[in-house]
């Protein structure tokens, strides 16, 4: 049988990363969704097409260039959850092909390991969600791939072609998440220093034309409102109630959410470290794979000044650190795998090249083996539960096994849910939300107790889009929608519709988000609602001068009735 040619070699390499993201593919666009993070993305999309503007008419922590790219998307397919997941897979599919395209230098092998890694730490945390930070991500490891490759191409017309997109990739990452200004200024040195006139001038301009995008969305929303909502809002306001200890605890879970979902996945019949004490070792190798891709790329940049590789390594560096303040203000398994899904990648490449330098004159085929079997054991001994369980788990999905998927369906539209009670009665609550909601009624989704805003269950924007979002605070946060000085309880002065969730009254962590904040917007619940249906999670009330009414219209029904006959 002959020997596979080169280019026979890539497409198996490729199939095969395909293959990894595929397992889990069904079971993913049928799995539960975070309920406020899709749920807000869902609505941030179809707002926008009605006229609504990020920063202006409802809190948004980001750039609005995800909200853009995912209305762009609703208004060609339709608002739905398939198409917003479809945008979501998209952007995982950049994350692990950047992190392909970055380590190929070091051969398909070693690529095809650091790319299917990035699937393994990816992934499972958020699924398919159309987050920001995985769009920005995306954007920002191709955007690195392409100024490299620019570096390195044939001709002038492909070396303008990549230098281009590089630029504008970049650009557009920070349109999706300004916070990642950092990583793409660290990376963006090295890029703008090593590569020729012709590159930087072009990397630049590109860069420079995409960025200039924020002059519309301040057109749009105003400066003001932008610098609230971008930076103000999630730098300052939210940090207190979102932050969680530095290092994770030993002794349990700091995360809410993640005592939730741990409760509920597989389990792992190998011997293993507790789940706490597993994140915490994560967050160490996380933190010593930056020391040592730094410590590589230096070493590397002083022996060989011009090797392509030295400077791989020196951008994937400075762009991991760029990224790393994620991890350290919440050290949760999403946050952590947010950072670690490009570093974590170069995993395979930092081992090659510590074998390399001990064994010359090994084979390539010897030192791959030598150096990807270790890190692939280490990492699935070391932290089993968020990376190979997880994957494992929604894999499980894929054929059938290890559901935990509730559907909930209105007016065409579906979302899943993780909690069989809650879907239950929304069963029950949306049909008659149905009944009394008018064309363009404005509602509010809540908490059990608006003093306290740890999130909010957006999806149900999505499920009643008869209705509009009547508040600012589509997605509620601590210390933002609560805060004193929150317009939370003047939104609902000129609401229609609320619905409260008791689903997350018990939520807990160790930070502000337990501190009660203004008690106006319940005071207002008081004084202007009525309740239309109580049940035990969920509550649905209605403006009491419409229950009122409503009364009133009835009884003229009945008093017209067999007595006019």
């Amino acid at each position: 049988m002959p020997a596979l040619t080169g280019r026979q070699r890539t497409i198996v390499a490729v199939g095969i990363l395909a293959l990894v993201v595929a397992l889990p593919l069904v079971g993913l666009f049928g799995r539960p969704g975070p309920p406020m993070e899709e749920g807000f993305m869902l609505t941030f999309g179809e707002s926008f097409l009605r006229g609504d503007v990020p920063n202006r008419d409802f809190l948004h922590l980001y750039g609005p260039g995800g909200v853009w790219v995912l209305a762009g998307a609703f208004e060609l397919f339709g608002v739905s959850l398939v198409v917003e997941r479809l945008v979501g897979l998209l952007q995982l599919l950049g994350i692990i092909g950047g992190v392909f395209l970055l380590a190929w230098p070091w051969g398909r092998k070693v690529a095809l390991t650091g790319a299917a890694i990035t699937a393994f730490v990816i992934i499972p945390p958020i699924g398919l969600t159309a987050l920001a930070w995985n769009g920005g991500i995306a954007l920002g490891v191709l955007g690195l791939a392409a100024a490299l490759g620019a570096m390195r191409a044939s001709t002038a017309r492909a070396q303008s072609i990549l230098a281009i997109l590089g630029g504008a990739s970049l650009g557009a990452a920070l349109l999706y998440r300004p916070d990642l200004v950092l990583a793409a200024l660290l990376a963006g040195f090295f890029l703008v220093r090593l590569s020729d006139g012709r590159v930087r001038i072009r990397l630049l301009v590109a860069f420079g034309a995409v960025l200039s995008l924020y002059l519309v969305h301040f057109a749009m929303a105003g400066i003001g409102d932008s610098i609230q909502g971008m930076v103000i809002d999630p730098v300052f306001n939210l940090r207190g109630g979102r932050r969680l200890p530095l290092p994770p605890s030993l002794d349990g879970y700091d995360a809410f959410l993640v005592r939730l979902v741990d409760d509920e996945a597989i389990s792992w019949p190998i011997p293993h470290l507790d789940g706490p004490v597993q994140l915490t070792v994560w967050f160490v190798l996380l933190v010593g794979t930056l020391i040592a891709l730094t410590l590589i790329a230096v070493h590397l940049r002083r022996r060989e000044p011009n090797a392509f590789r030295g400077i791989v390594l020196a951008v994937v560096a400075a762009f991991s650190i760029g990224i790393l303040p994620q991890a350290l203000q919440r050290p949760d398994p999403t946050h952590l795998a947010w950072v670690s899904c490009v570093p974590f990648g170069f995993l395979p490449v930092l081992a090659y090249e510590l074998v390399r330098r001990r064994r010359p004159t090994s084979s390539p085929l010897r030192l791959y083996v030598a150096s990807a079997v270790p890190v692939v054991v280490i990492l699935a001994l070391l932290v089993p539960t968020f990376l190979v369980r997880d994957y494992a788990d929604v894999s499980l999905e894929t054929f059938g096994l290890s559901k935990k998927s509730h559907e909930i369906e209105n007016k065409g539209r579906r979302f899943y849910y993780g909690n069989a009670e809650a879907a239950n009665e929304l069963a029950e609550l949306l049909p008659v939300a149905n009944d009394i909601a008018r064309p363009g009624d404005r509602l509010v989704v809540g908490t059990g107790d608006f003093r306290k805003t740890p999130l909010s269950e957006a999806f149900l924007y999505y499920l009643l889009p008869q209705t509009r979002p009547g508040t600012y605070y589509i997605e509620m946060d601590p210390g933002v929608a609560n805060a004193d000085d929150s317009q939370l309880a003047d939104d609902l002065e000129h609401a229609d519709l609320v619905i409260r969730s008791r689903v997350w009254d018990d939520f807990e962590e160790p930070n502000d988000s337990t501190k009660l904040g203004s008690a106006r917007p319940n005071r207002v619940l008081r004084n202007r609602f009525c309740t239309v249906l109580d049940l035990r999670l969920y509550e649905l009330l209605e403006r009491c001068d419409r229950v009122e009414e409503r009364a009133a219209g009835a009884e003229r029904d009945r008093g017209e009735g067999p007595a006019s006959i």
